[in-house]
């Protein structure tokens, strides 16, 4: 059981683990997801859409197979850190403890005053002592906190996983689209959103630059708290832990029913959207509107509404109606599209854990920069018989950098004089009757 614990603990399992889920995410982003069966019928074959769907390859990032992989690599951080934590804090325990220092990796001899050496490497106040041969000595050390660096970033990266999957399972995403005026719920979460105003800024060749909407956000049952956002595109807002993204735009005309000359119904219909013609089983569909579909005898542009009509849900029949006309097929009812104009689309998100994927992403910042700026430095110097001293220093990362720093401090050149290279030596000579035998 203990080779068990250690091999779910180990980095050989997060780094399997690291694969596997690189390789589902490069699936989910290969294959279009959240699509119905038979567009991947479609798309590639019956017998490969029936294993996309069956394998959960459709919704890989909320798959039962993803969240288990995750949630296994949560633990194996979880274990790593776990197991890792008494030995940390044994050495950095160690690492302010005199009679255990690091081995040397660089030393300067016969120096007369260390105190200098560790002021100018910005070491803390050396701390006296002796040793066990009864010399006098001087320690520091600088950076203890740099060898939490590593915990520090596994840390992050939990909390970062965790704050993704938690975030992915409990989210919420809603559309909601409507013209200037309009009061709309938020789906049942019991919010109500209202458009307040909703403008297309365009260059002088007519291409839009940003779409900007004004929105008030309600909550149930209490509209007196409500609060006020300015949103575009690139600029989200924020209002009861909703996220506002200012997505798309489209089309939408007035729809008026009238019975009789007087109004009976009237309301905004976005292209792509249908209304159930009240007692009738008819369905009227917008489908497009077209600002100067026609032209009127003064030369101003007349906008035409391309419609279409299901009887139960059947298709019946489509075609164009013109500003001011009505629609057949709904008689007694007058029926007419008008005053054709633009809708915003907004995406209302919310994400519970994002705060916690957040604190994970600062929380590796800090580990990594622990890591990496932080390293543990220890300079001590032992007192000779002769009263001179010699500094040691240690560092386990970049000790060649550290090396010339205690180098330069104590006055010596940075890089110490290579050793002369051993002369070669004197080939022997030859005796005359040795050469005369060799002939």
């Amino acid at each position: 059981m203990k080779k068990v614990w250690k091999f779910l603990g180990s980095m050989r399992f997060a780094i399997l683990l690291l694969v596997i889920l690189a390789a589902a995410c490069a699936v989910g982003s290969f294959i279009p997801q959240l699509q119905p069966y038979e567009t991947y019928a479609e798309t590639y074959s019956p017998r490969l859409a029936g294993l996309i769907v069956g394998l959960g390859l459709d919704d890989v990032f909320h798959s039962g197979w993803f969240l288990v992989l995750t949630i296994f690599l949560c633990g194996n951080l979880l274990l790593c850190n776990l197991t890792r934590l008494p030995q940390l804090v044994r050495r950095y325990r160690a690492a302010a403890d005199p009679e255990q220092p690091y081995p040397a990796t660089v030393q300067a001899a016969d120096v007369a005053e260390p105190e200098p050496i560790f002021a100018k490497l910005g070491m803390p106040k050396p701390r006296a002592g002796t040793d066990a041969q009864g010399s006098a000595t001087l320690f520091s050390v600088k950076n203890r906190i740099g060898l939490w660096g590593a915990w520090v970033c596994h840390l992050g990266i939990l909390l970062l996983i965790l704050g993704f999957v938690l975030g992915q399972m409990t989210k919420e995403e809603y559309t909601v689209y409507g013209v200037p005026g309009q009061t709309l719920p938020i789906a049942d979460t019991g919010y109500t959103l209202t458009i307040r105003d909703f403008r297309i800024d365009r260059q002088d060749d007519g291409f839009a630059t940003q779409y900007a909407s004004s929105v008030t956000v309600s909550p149930p049952g209490a509209p007196e708290q409500a609060q006020q956002a300015e949103i575009g595109v690139n600029q989200p807002g924020s209002l009861f832990g909703f996220k506002l993204y200012q997505n798309s735009t489209g089309d939408a005309a007035r729809l008026t029913v009238k019975k009789d000359g007087e109004l009976v119904q009237e309301n905004w219909v976005c292209v792509g959207d249908g209304v159930r013609m009240l007692d009738t089983p008819l369905a009227l569909y917008l489908r497009a509107c077209v600002p100067d579909y026609d032209q009127a005898a003064d030369g101003s542009a007349v906008p035409g509404y391309a419609y279409q009509i299901y009887i139960e849900d059947q298709f019946y029949t489509m075609d164009v109606q013109l500003e001011g006309q009505s629609i057949p097929y709904f008689t007694p009812y007058e029926v007419r599209f008008s005053d054709p104009t633009a809708y915003t689309l907004i995406q209302v998100k919310r994400d519970r854990f994002a705060l916690l994927a957040l604190l994970g992403g600062v929380v590796t910042m800090l580990g990594l920069l622990l890591a990496f700026y932080l390293q543990l430095k220890q300079v001590w110097a032992v007192q000779q018989p002769d009263g001179r001293w010699t500094v040691y220093g240690a560092c386990p990362k970049g000790g060649v950098l550290f090396a010339g720093q205690l180098r330069q401090a104590a006055g010596l050149p940075a890089t110490p004089d290579p050793e002369p290279e051993p002369e070669p030596a004197p080939e022997p000579e030859t005796a005359p009757d040795q050469i005369e035998e060799s002939r």
